[in-house]
């Protein structure tokens, strides 16, 4: 418990931090981990993540303003592409989604806080260690394209938006100066035309990942293709098994390589539904 004086300063210290620095209202970072609970830890794993983890290890951090999670039942982790992926091994690993937005601007001081509270949670005992990140990393914002241009949602509003649906593409290019190629390529000609009338995607956001600090937790991999990768987020207003055959199945990466293709559905909070559907 703080003294009084300690109180006062640590009161000062929060004045200061919110008076001063960026606060705008755009997604300028997202935080995407994909995780397996080790078998026989499904619900163990869902409790623990939904009752403790997404609150204190992310929602009550500074600068992240929104937050949801997804999961893939096993029908849906049997629709996953391609077989041999360099992100999920095997492909259909990884049957648990969170998303979070961050505060354009504030990416360092986030990463900062993120590994303290993480580390205090490690000493209270408070992290499930019977998982597996399949693939978690914290990313920069590059664009989003709208099937409805200035009609509907946001991307600020997507983890909050009721979507029904959502599909994670990650692409590889060969080069930094392929991914810049292949970003344009993205934005200008292939997102447009897949997100036309009567897509079930109302946008696709696209991020660039960011390497992890030196001073993560040992069981987080490092992040691989930071110069290289683009992941892509597909909010769906359909259920991704409805659409899957007519709209992503064989799509394209342009001057790219696909490395994976997942559809997930929401989560609903305060229940353990879908956690009996994973395997």
């Amino acid at each position: 418990m703080a003294d009084d004086g300690q109180a006062d300063t640590y009161a000062g210290l929060y004045a200061k931090l919110a008076s001063v620095g960026p606060y705008g209202p755009g997604v300028g970072h997202a935080l995407i981990t994909m995780v397996e609970p080790h078998p026989g830890h499904e619900h163990g794993y869902h409790r623990w993540y939904e009752d403790d983890h997404f609150i204190a290890g992310a929602m009550a951090m500074p600068w992240i303003f929104a937050g949801r999670r997804w999961v893939a039942p096993r029908e849906l982790q049997l629709l996953r592409y391609p077989e041999k992926s360099a992100v999920a091994q095997p492909v259909t690993a990884g049957c648990y989604l969170s998303l979070y937005w961050l505060t354009a601007g504030r990416y360092e001081e986030h990463m900062r806080w993120t590994v303290a509270i993480n580390k205090r949670l490690n000493r209270d005992a408070r992290v499930y260690r019977d998982r597996t990140h399949v693939f978690t990393a914290f990313h920069d914002h590059a664009v989003t394209v709208y099937r409805d241009g200035a009609a509907g949602p946001r991307d600020i509003h997507a983890l909050d938006h009721p979507y029904t649906g959502l599909v994670v593409e990650v692409i590889d290019a060969e080069s930094a100066e392929q991914r810049a190629e292949l970003l344009e390529w993205l934005r200008v000609k292939h997102l447009p035309k897949r997100l036309g009338a009567g897509s079930p995607a109302a946008m696709v956001t696209v991020f660039r990942p960011t390497p992890l600090p030196l001073d993560r937790m040992s069981y987080v991999n490092q992040v691989e293709g930071v110069d290289t990768r683009l992941t892509l987020l597909w909010f769906l207003q359909r259920d991704p098994r409805e659409v899957w055959d007519e709209h992503f199945t064989g799509l394209d990466a342009g001057p790219g390589r696909i490395e994976l293709v997942a559809p997930f559905i929401p989560t609903i909070p305060g229940t353990d539904t879908y956690a009996d559907q994973l395997r």
